[in-house]
């Protein structure tokens, strides 16, 4: 898989295209901002946007939505938890679903803390996964939002995230790229959060 990252706005935020050939199809998670970057990559390379993919509704990861699934016709998803706080058309996700990255499968993870309906994708074949605000690489999402959850969170990291290997690469919403292992090792936050069996 081949990915292409975009960073936009205030807050620094992570879009991506996802995709696998020049002239093949492509998806987009998290477009927050300047939408024409990804417009315009798109067109550079000749990909078909197959749709616009949505780890949770807040606007510095949705703000370019409506520009760019006007110009391509495109479907948005979003996870049905967070729809409401999205309040815009949209197709829902639910955990387990599968999409295709253009011959790859990539699965959808339910992950709620950050909001309810934060989810994450993740790529078993190209050992990546894709997790917005739940997870970065020296920190973890807010909690103290309007839809914020502590408690979920804590059972996001210890009971899902924190049994990826660590081979993966997380690509998160906001900063750098990480392997689980570093994550497992140097981010505090996310260890702090961890039940003593799991550490």
């Amino acid at each position: 898989m081949k990915i292409k990252r975009f960073v936009g706005g205030n807050l620094e935020s992570n879009g991506y295209v996802l995709y696998q050939k020049e002239g093949g199809t492509a998806w987009i998670i998290d477009p927050g901002y300047a939408p024409e970057k990804f417009l315009n990559f798109l067109r550079e390379n000749k990909l078909k946007l197959q749709g616009i993919l949505l780890t949770h509704h807040h606007y510095d990861h949705t703000g370019g939505v409506d520009k760019i699934s006007r110009e391509t016709d495109c479907p948005v998803y979003i996870h049905l938890q967070d729809a409401d706080m999205y309040g815009k058309p949209a197709e829902f996700m639910t955990d387990g679903q599968v999409f295709d990255v253009d011959g790859e499968p990539m699965r959808v993870i339910h992950t709620p803390g950050h909001t309810r309906g934060g989810v994450c994708f993740f790529c078993e074949k190209s050992r990546v996964a894709f997790t917005g605000d739940t997870l970065f690489d020296k920190e973890v999402g807010r909690v103290d939002l309007a839809d914020g959850d502590l408690a979920e969170m804590r059972r996001s990291l210890n009971h899902i995230i924190n049994r990826w290997p660590n081979d993966f690469t997380v690509y998160p919403g906001h900063g750098a790229a990480a392997t689980m292992k570093f994550v497992k090792e140097k981010n505090p936050e996310f260890l702090e959060l961890l039940t003593p069996e799991n550490r």
